[in-house]
Order: C-alpha cells, then structure tokens, then sequence
C-alpha cells in the first residue's frame, strides 16, 4: 500500500473549513447544472455511435470485497422443470447489496448521513424502515444524461493501476485534462479512472474497505470550481485508509453531503478507454438510468457511454 506524500493528510478543523466551502443547498443537487440545453450539447458528442456499458458484471459469488453478493436465481421454465407440451415462461428472482465494493450502483443524496442531517440540512430521521422520505434515488427518475469526460489516471501516470492507498488530488485531475486534451465544465459527468477494476481483474479481489485508491478530499474543490453534476470512479470514490481526521468516507461526504452529487462507485472503465484512445477525444454523450425505486438510497446502475 502507498500514498502520494504531496497530498496532505487533512485534519479535523481543515475538512470542516473545506466542508463549508463546497456546501450547496439547492433541492435538486447538482442536477440544477443539467439544463435542457446543455443535455442537447452533449447529444452533439455522438460522432461514431459506437456504444460501451460503464458497468461491470453483476457478481454473485462471494469474494474478500463482496461478502454478500447478489443473489440470482431461477423460478421459471428451466431444465428439469420443463412442461411436456404448452406455454411457459423462464422467470429470475433478482436480490442485491445495493452499497456493496463489488457492484457498479449509484448514490441517491440520502446515503449520506452526516452530523444528523442529509444533503440540504435534510433531517436525517426522514429515513425509515419503509425507505427514505426525502432524497431518494427517485430524484432521477428521469436519468442523469449529460456529456460524460473520463480522466485516466494510470494513463496520466505510465502505469497499469494505482495502488491500494494512493490518492489523486485536484493537480492531478487538472493534468489529466492537459494531456488528454480535454477540459471538464459545467453539467458535465465527470468519471476518474484509478484502475481499481484492472487491478482486481488481473491479480484477483481483495478488501477494499482496508486499502483502495481513490480522490483525495481536496480534490473536490476542482469538481466544485467545474460545476460537474455526477462523479463516478471504478472504485468508490474514496481512498483508504482515509487520511482525514474522523472522517472514513471524506469524498462521500463532501460530493453527496455538501455538493448533492450523485456518486456512482465501482464502474468498469476497461472498454471504453481504449475507445477514447482510438478516437482521440475523452468526452462523449453519457446516459445514467437508474432503476424506478422510490425510498430507495441507491440504485444498481449500468451507464451508457456513447461516442
């Protein structure tokens, strides 16, 4: 495990100054910087039509960073249960850890919970065994499509991954833009690659709660200063060990509790880089669909990318 010695670590004090410089209290979050006409702009991004999912496969197997993986099974027509003669149907029944370290999800503004509250000083005990009263992921119901701009951060580097604990600051997104030639703006999705799903692809999983890449907390102020209005990583966002006093998941924090980002953790990045390499652009027209859950935290979510 290694860190980035340039990046601080942030103490008690310095991440609450931080906090209440990227506070946003606007109702909807950082959707209000998707208007109509920028999701038109974003359709302008289309110039191949070639198509990538964002998503990674759905595990139902249990491993060190998935203890509690999907549960998928089959009650319908299978073999063995197969009429002689006549209709039937082949039918699923589908289960998931939404907020799992396995499966690509997304991050409605009442996951977070911090200091009582909920994104916007919503109360907290809006949250119920029935589901959240406010906040839910049925805030998107209507998806979150925008121009999506991926920043490798591997690339940047010369290397495969980052290692478990490194962490990537606002200068290093800031890089990232100059070399790939590419500039992230207002209404933008903004994805970073750390190269978690490579990592894990090629040398196996293991527990991510105790050493993963990740942003560091300052980093945020980059995403705040471009009025990005989704962040989502092949990891979770967030590094660990975390190097901020008190505070486990100060990236959760700061996007979803201050900003009312919708994060998206644990994407796969692997199809759409080369992609972006061979056409020599990294923005392109993002579609985010989550599912219609109403109370819901959180969404399974399989982002499309579209260049």
């Amino acid at each position: 495990m290694s860190a980035d010695p340039a990046l601080p670590a942030v103490d008690a004090d310095g991440f609450r100054a931080l906090y209440r410089r990227l506070r946003r209290d606007r109702p909807e979050g950082a959707l209000a910087e998707l208007t109509p006409e920028r999701v038109a702009a974003a359709a302008r991004e289309v110039r191949s039509g070639r198509r990538v999912s964002l998503a990674a496969p759905v595990q139902t197997r249990p491993g060190p960073d998935d203890p509690e993986p999907a549960v998928h099974r089959m009650t319908g027509a299978v073999a063995g249960r197969l009429p002689a003669e006549g209709l039937d149907f082949a039918r699923d029944h589908f289960a998931m850890n939404v907020h799992g370290d396995a499966d690509s999800h997304l991050d409605a503004l009442c996951h977070v919970v911090y200091d009582g509250t909920l994104y916007g000083g919503v109360d907290a005990r809006t949250l119920t065994d029935d589901g959240a009263g406010a906040l839910s992921v049925d805030l998107v119901r209507d998806g979150i499509v925008g121009r999506g701009v991926l920043l490798d951060i591997p690339g940047l580097r010369g290397v495969p991954w980052l290692e478990p604990g490194e962490q990537v600051g606002a200068a290093e997104l800031a890089a990232a833009e100059a070399a790939q030639g590419v500039r992230v703006g207002p209404g933008d999705l903004l994805f970073v690659r750390v190269g978690h799903r490579l990592r894990r692809e090629e040398q196996g999983p293991w527990d991510p709660a105790a050493a993963r890449a990740g942003l560091h907390p300052g980093a945020m102020e980059f995403l705040a200063e471009r009025r990005v209005v989704a962040l989502g990583g092949d990891g979770n966002n967030d590094a660990a060990p975390s190097r901020t006093e008190g505070v486990d998941y100060p990236v959760h924090v700061l996007a979803v509790h201050a900003m009312g980002l919708h994060l998206l953790d644990y994407l796969r990045f692997e199809d759409l880089v080369p992609l972006c390499r061979r056409e020599g652009r990294w923005s392109f027209l993002c579609v985010v669909a989550p599912l219609r859950l109403p109370g819901a935290t959180g969404s399974p979510v399989n982002p499309i990318a579209v260049l």
